[in-house]
């Protein structure tokens, strides 16, 4: 399977889109390079609910996810990871339900910050302010009435990234923004890392899931193949960038300019970014030299 972008989806702001098996979308009004549409919250449940990802702390949404509540009472607040797009609605949200807020844990480098780190973050990166009431790690579990939601670990995107699992015979898998259908999701050191996203798909490749709902977007309805193509594309582009660096292309921004042709200008920061997380993986196996240690004006070289 070619990797295939989706991009068809209908964000219907405000109003809550039935998925079935208990599951409602509301989309956020918060359209942008990184969140396409706007993020994706989703409520799970009847008479209690869970919502994952509450998104940003935008009053108009957070009162559109308790209008389709409705009389149920929300009982759980769920968040894939911190990003500024995912977290922020969490604190408001909990003030006006009392729900506690699920996570694995406050945001988090991959790897110990160096200088040059802190101006080179994305702007939509950290919600610096979340700290979950209930702490869950891989298989950790929430429970509420006619459902249960499990912890899947999937660092990469963000080093405290979580997937959760729907109990049950729907086989489906809020995949947060690990894997969406719309746009490949960016890796950005510091937050992120090549090498565990890359083993994130290895372990999404493992499981039997039928349907992810993501982040961002329309569902992944065929995650498998789905999750092998985009491992396929990853290792391509790191091939891309092993091979513009053998030609003497040895600075982010010139790898950019070869590998990334007709990039929109607005996106190159963070495809300097992602190359930068290619190269911190590449380093780390020996397949790249950085002159003055790896950074964004670092030179690269082949290592043999």
């Amino acid at each position: 399977m070619a990797l295939v972008h989706d991009r068809s989806f209908d964000p219907a702001y405000g109003q809550p889109v039935v998925l079935g098996g208990g599951i409602r979308r509301i989309t956020a009004r918060n359209p942008g390079p990184f969140t396409f549409h706007g993020t994706n919250t989703y409520l799970v449940g009847d008479g209690e609910i869970a919502v994952i990802d509450p998104g940003p702390d935008d009053p108009d949404h957070i009162a559109a996810i308790l209008a389709s509540a409705g009389r149920a009472r929300i009982t759980a607040i769920l968040v894939t990871h911190t990003h500024r797009d995912h977290s922020p609605g969490a604190a408001r949200l909990k003030a006006l339900t009392g729900a506690p807020t699920v996570g694995e844990g406050p945001h988090r480098p991959a790897r110990p910050l160096k200088a040059g780190d802190e101006a080179a973050r994305l702007d939509a990166s950290g919600d610096l302010a979340f700290r979950p009431d209930i702490v869950v790690g891989d298989n950790g579990a929430v429970e509420g009435a006619g459902w249960r939601l499990t912890a899947v670990a999937t660092p990469g995107h963000a080093a405290n990234h979580l997937g959760f699992s729907l109990a049950g015979p729907s086989g489906v898998l809020f995949s947060g923004d690990h894997v969406m259908a719309w746009s490949t999701s960016i890796v950005a050191p510091p937050d992120g890392a090549m090498s565990d996203y890359m083993a994130s798909l290895d372990r999404l490749a493992a499981r039997s899931d039928r349907l992810y709902l993501p982040g961002h977007g329309n569902p992944v309805t065929d995650p498998a193949a789905y999750v092998r193509a985009l491992k396929q594309h990853r290792l391509e582009r790191e091939r891309s960038i092993l091979d513009s660096i053998g030609a003497g292309h040895g600075t982010a921004d010139e790898i950019v300019a070869e590998v990334y042709v007709g990039l929109d200008p607005a996106l190159r920061p963070a495809a300097a970014l992602s190359v930068l997380a290619h190269v911190e993986d590449l380093a780390a196996r020996g397949l790249v030299l950085a002159e003055g240690g790896i950074g964004l004006t670092s030179r690269f070289l082949p290592a043999a």
